[in-house]
């Protein structure tokens, strides 16, 4: 039998929803009592390994406190209201994003008031990872 892989749009959904609850510190059992779910089921959806209904997702995001749209925000294949396909952002950033480091680190360094300092940091982690940018 062979594994079906998630599909990029649903994996792209369920890394926002965890993105959203992890700003939010909310743990994915919290996420999932509020819907009625377990929080099994809401590793399955933030992995995209079950797809999210729509009902579903409207429920999520009033829990989450944001639009509906949120969740499609740079994904695959966003388009404009024109139906022009913007210069789409970049997957390693919302991943990164996703990630308790990556919103931990983001955090805190916006935090920082000091717009010379941000950038002294911005600078040494830019010499730190080499010139790969």
């Amino acid at each position: 039998m062979v594994k079906k892989s998630p599909n990029p749009t649903d994996k792209h959904v369920g890394s926002r929803v965890r993105m959203r609850r992890m700003m939010l510190g909310m743990s994915q059992e919290k996420l999932g009592d509020a819907l009625g779910l377990t929080f099994q089921q809401i590793q399955k959806y933030e992995k995209g390994t079950n797809r999210i209904g729509a009902s579903r997702l409207q429920q999520i995001s009033e829990v989450l406190q944001v639009p509906v749209s949120f969740f499609f925000e740079g994904g695959p294949n966003a388009t404009t209201a024109s139906g022009l396909a913007d210069a789409p952002s970049p997957a390693y950033v919302s991943d990164f994003l996703a990630t308790s480091d990556g919103l931990a680190l983001t955090k805190s360094f916006m935090r920082i008031k000091d717009a010379k300092l941000r950038r002294r940091i911005v600078d040494l982690v830019e010499q730190i990872a080499g010139d790969e940018i």
